[in-house]
């Protein structure tokens, strides 16, 4: 039993160093990819890079190479699949959507009122007036003062514990959110959240002397008069002093309820960039997402999920071993020309929808605002591939997305996470595609800011598209190489979800 709890603390220990812990449940804290690839675990077991990655795939499972044996981890066919949600990945989000509904003033004074009638009724086993009249009143103040307090008092706890629960992406969204709404109108939600505890307190004690006043009437009119008098009472206090807290927190629930819920098991690209260089017009051109499409800077002030179907192919034969998937051999990008051959093969594919994420832009600084944050949170706590969105025409429409300013969010992102699956889109390319010079420019950014190989210490730089929506250029090249990139996320996932029961 020693020997067994040493290996348990042991292991624990070094999952802690490639996960991080958010309210006891394994979750990606941490970059997913700076974590997988060319890393040694146990001195025995390594995962294999994208680039050299050999892999025996059996209904989408990934084999791992070790210095005694080879063992498969199985993984799920598809994001809607039973047994998905696997310990490896930690659980989807979505907790901002299960936060507590909280019900207006009003509504609650109605549920508290209906709730008295139905459970209070004047006991006719009694024969003295005074004596029925007094228990009717204190057990309709009592039960009164429940009826206004438990509501409150499930919005408190009920949003402690989830915010407790939250994935560490949704705690950033989370707080940004509020920080936002507190530079606007000074609300604050711990603020709100105490006053509600205030008033519920506050309530439970003027409920408690209402019905010790009922007890204790010398008479039965008066034990009914006070009780008319203390349900009186009550609702107005309950309205004068739930009322605001209600009303701050409902309104922040809106703004909170509307972030986009994100499978972790499912592969995921982001895209990135300044403000106003084509983003949303290439989510919109390569997924389902229809996000705001304006020429002006900061057109997007919230993360815009769309998402691609994909069909993944799976093979029957244990034994068959494959190099690392690519996007034209092991996945299938849906579309009406070939959704009806992939119907007739779904015995040999199964579909998936992959993410595709718009975020809001970047600009050149170090002190950057909730929407900014909101990007770079999206990047650092998601498993998501990345697509660098530039333009080089010098009309980005803002002052502080000059092509400089561009190059430099560039090394900046590509520093910090170097490990991801990354491609470079020139957008709106149709503007400068005969300037030679800033096309030279930017490779050979690119050059000096990729990090070098770790097999032979050489730099290979990221492919890059140029692209056109408005004039229908590149956009068959990019969706294969997003195809690609999701490829290799969906490797990283596989292997994530291996991870325990390797271990």
């Amino acid at each position: 039993i020693s020997i067994m709890m040493m290996m348990t603390l042991t292991l624990m220990s070094s999952s802690s160093g490639r996960f991080g812990f958010c309210g006891g449940r394994k979750m990606f804290c941490c970059d997913a990819f700076s974590i997988l690839v060319g890393r040694n675990y146990n001195n025995n077991h390594r995962v294999i890079p994208f680039s050299s990655a050999r892999t025996t795939r059996s209904s989408n499972s990934i084999l791992w190479m070790s210095s005694n044996t080879n063992t498969k981890a199985t993984n799920t066919k598809g994001s809607n699949t039973k047994g998905s949600k696997s310990k490896g990945t930690g659980k989807d989000t979505g907790g901002l959507r299960r936060l507590p509904v909280v019900k207006s003033p009003r509504e609650l004074l109605d549920s508290a009122d209906k709730k008295v009638k139905r459970s209070v009724r004047a006991d006719k086993t009694i024969k003295n007036a005074r004596n029925r009249a007094r228990k009717e009143g204190a057990e309709t103040l009592n039960a009164l003062t429940q009826a206004l307090c438990l509501p409150l008092r499930d919005v408190v706890k009920g949003y402690k514990s989830e915010l407790r629960r939250l994935h560490p992406f949704e705690k950033v969204v989370a707080d940004l959110t509020v920080s936002a709404r507190r530079k606007k109108d000074g609300m604050d939600l711990q603020g709100v959240l105490q006053e509600l505890h205030e008033a519920r307190v506050e309530l439970l004690e003027a409920g408690k002397d209402w019905t010790a006043a009922s007890k204790q009437a010398p008479t039965a009119m008066e034990a009914m008069e006070q009780q008319k008098r203390g349900q009186r009472t009550m609702m107005e206090l309950f309205y004068q002093l739930a009322t605001p807290p209600l009303q701050d927190i409902i309104s922040l629930q809106k703004e909170l309820r509307t972030a986009p819920a994100i499978s972790l098991q499912t592969p995921a690209v982001v895209l990135v960039g300044a403000p106003n260089v084509g983003k949303s017009s290439i989510v919109h051109a390569i997924s389902t997402a229809t996000p705001e499409i304006n020429n002006y800077p900061f057109t997007t002030r919230g993360m815009t999920l769309g998402h691609i179907p994909i069909q993944w192919q799976t093979s029957n034969d244990d034994d068959t071993t494959i190099e690392a998937p690519t996007a034209t051999t092991k996945a299938i990008l849906l579309n009406k020309d070939n959704l009806e051959m992939t119907e007739s093969l779904s015995l040999a594919f199964s579909q998936q929808l992959c993410q595709v994420m718009d975020s809001p832009g970047l600009l050149a600084r170090s002190d950057r605002n909730e929407m900014e944050q909101l990007t770079m949170a999206a990047m650092q706590h998601l498993p998501t591939a990345v697509i660098y969105v530039m333009d080089l025409s010098g009309n980005a429409g803002d002052a502080c997305s000059s092509i400089e300013d561009q190059f430099a969010i560039r090394k900046e992102i590509r520093q910090r996470f170097p490990k991801r699956p990354w491609i470079d889109v020139l957008s709106k390319f149709d503007l400068y595609s005969t300037d030679k010079e800033i096309i030279q420019r930017f490779e050979q950014h690119v050059l000096e800011t990729t990090p070098p190989n770790s097999n032979n210490n050489t730099a290979t730089p990221p492919p890059y598209i140029q692209l056109s929506i408005h004039e229908n250029i590149g956009i068959s090249q990019l969706q294969q190489q997003v195809l690609q990139m999701l490829t290799e996320v969906r490797i990283v996932l596989d292997a994530m979800a291996a991870v325990p029961e390797q271990e």
